[in-house]
């Protein structure tokens, strides 16, 4: 794990959800544990965005919400 997870305070499981922000609003990075697709609504945008991830990836990004529609990766974690 490179530092910038390493660092990271808090920890929570996500379950995609289309209508409420992250339990403690945008994460720092989210741990992706079985691949498929993630889409998410970055910190400081409106519009979602889907990506494919891999198995055991980490993705920097300041996600404030994990869409249920579009996500098919799943044991997905936020990093705060």
């Amino acid at each position: 794990m490179n530092n910038y997870l390493s660092s990271a305070l808090i920890v929570r499981p996500v379950t995609p959800d289309d209508s409420n922000d992250l339990e403690l609003k945008a994460c720092r990075a989210l741990y992706i544990g079985s691949a498929g697709n993630i889409s998410f609504i970055a910190a400081g945008e409106d519009v979602p965005r889907t990506l494919p991830v891999g198995n055991f990836q980490e993705l920097h990004v300041q996600a404030k919400r994990v869409l249920s529609t579009g996500t098919t990766a799943t044991n997905i974690f936020a990093f705060y």
